[in-house]
């Protein structure tokens, strides 16, 4: 489980295709004693299991994971090459402050980003997902884009706007992110557990 707040940023070093599973070595400035293999990582909002560690001479941590083909088929995994760079998150530990909200790393599908505005050193989001997901995209309410915790700001049928403030542009990936691009969502697990809810009551 994560909570959306970004810790690094990593970058993919290799990547390695098999028959179904897509096997990444993603850099990162993460102390290898303290990454354990089997630990969970968010890869771009993906929830990643490492599988092997290795620090080369720039001194950053490689951690290995494998990309399975639900992933490949759900996600913005299927197209990252070398050279990506991904929002990373460790995951939560009790204890932990949960500054964002409840992440299962369980992507749904992913969204386009139809239009950025720039507002002063901030920056909007305009973007677009299936409709199936956009009906748990609520205005106020929380969604995670690229392993990013948002709050909505509006919703207009598929189409929903975030807004980033300066330091989460500059401590994630929507620094660099435009419009034509492709993010990872995950919507809120409450609003899906609500869905299911009401679907439950009218079969009922």
């Amino acid at each position: 489980m994560f909570t959306g707040l970004i810790t690094d940023i990593g970058e993919i070093v290799a990547r390695e295709a098999g028959n179904d599973i897509v096997r990444l070595a993603i850099a990162c400035h993460y102390p290898a004693d303290e990454i354990a293999l089997g630990a969970s990582i968010a890869c771009a909002g993906v929830c990643l299991t490492v599988v092997s560690l290795e620090t080369p001479a720039d001194g950053r941590t490689v951690f290995w994971v494998d990309a399975a083909p639900e992933t490949l088929a759900v996600s913005t995994a299927v197209g990252w090459q070398v050279g990506r760079r991904l929002n990373l998150e460790r995951s939560l530990r009790i204890g932990d402050e949960l500054g964002g909200h409840l992440v299962l790393g369980h992507v749904d599908g992913v969204a386009t980003v139809d239009m950025r505005t720039e507002i002063g050193d901030a920056a909007r989001f305009d973007l677009s997902c299936a409709p199936e997901l956009a009906r748990f995209v609520a205005a106020k309410g929380s969604v995670a884009l690229d392993g990013t915790s948002l709050t909505v700001n509006s919703v207009a049928g598929n189409a929903f706007s975030v807004l980033l403030i300066p330091h989460s542009l500059s401590v994630t990936t929507w620094g660099t992110c435009r419009a034509g691009e492709r993010v990872n969502i995950e919507v809120d697990m409450m609003a899906r557990y609500a869905a299911r809810l009401a679907e439950a009551r009218g079969l009922g």
